[in-house]
């Protein structure tokens, strides 16, 4: 076992014994924590206060859709610590009508990656100084990155020669989506591919 999966694994069996999480993995030689949102808070100003730790980086937080799950969104938190050179990623969920507890008083840069997710998911974060949308445009209906979200959006925003400005119109497709049938053709039996040959030599 290499010296830094030692590492990984000492300090995943310390969290463990110190933090509420609801599980510990360490994938890659970084420990992974999922743990229940109320604990976010204490976990983070821990994990970024204590001397073992020292993860006084947030370099990231990314959301992604589970619709099928009752928890259906994912937020994971990836820390890092300049110091003792290691990384840290920590998991929470919440339902769709759930909020989560901002991170921005604990870390700075927390900030614009909540409103991020916010603005792309729809996930609130209470106690965030100004949770706005960041990305999309202002009267922007709908939360792009849910799975549930149409790929053609709701709206269409196009330049008014006669306006002179910017307008949103309700989308119009010029066809109506079509069935497609997500079948293989090489998964067709031999007999057919044989009697399509032999059709196509009769009709030269």
């Amino acid at each position: 076992m290499k010296n830094s999966e030692n590492v990984a694994l000492r300090s995943a069996n310390y969290l463990s014994s110190v933090l509420p999480f609801d599980c510990i993995q360490v994938m890659n030689d970084e420990v992974v924590c999922v743990l229940q949102p109320q604990y976010l808070p204490l976990a983070l100003t821990f994990l970024r206060d204590h001397s073992s730790s020292q993860l006084d980086v947030l370099t990231a937080i990314t959301g992604t859709d589970y619709p099928a799950r009752i928890d259906r969104f994912e937020v994971a938190y990836e820390l890092l610590s300049v110091k003792l050179n290691c990384r840290l990623r920590l998991k929470t969920f919440a339902h769709e009508s759930g909020t989560v507890e901002s991170a921005s008083g604990i870390f700075n840069s927390a900030n614009w990656w909540e409103r991020e997710i916010w603005d792309m998911l729809g996930l609130f974060f209470s106690n965030h100084p100004d949770l706005r949308r960041i990305l999309t445009d202002y009267g922007f209906e709908g939360y792009p990155l849910r799975k549930d979200f149409p790929l053609t959006g709701y709206v269409e925003v196009r330049y008014d020669d006669t306006a002179k400005r910017v307008v949103c119109e309700p989308l119009e497709l010029s066809q109506e989506f079509r069935s497609f049938k997500f079948e293989s053709p090489w998964s067709k039996s031999v007999d057919e591919i044989s009697n399509a040959t032999s059709i196509k030599n009769v009709a030269r």
